[in-house]
């Protein structure tokens, strides 16, 4: 299982599964990540918190916490 955080900069994913429950998972979701949707990764903060990506044309920082909780392909 490979998760958000792991991917490299310059990567292109496809979101397998959201783990995590209730808030948290339904903020990942508003914020336009659902099972099935490409996310390109951008940058990495140099501690690596937070994570910058690409999702449906638009740029979003992700929480190292929250991109552990995505799982990729």
């Amino acid at each position: 299982m490979k998760t958000l955080k792991e991917t490299k900069i310059g990567e292109t994913v496809r979101v397998v599964k959201l783990h995590g429950e209730g808030a948290v998972k339904r903020r990942i979701m508003d914020m336009g990540i659902t099972r099935g949707v490409e996310v390109y990764v951008r940058k990495v903060a140099p501690l690596g918190d937070p994570v910058e990506v690409t999702v449906r044309g638009y740029e979003l920082s992700l929480r190292r916490a929250d991109a552990e909780m995505i799982e990729v392909e």
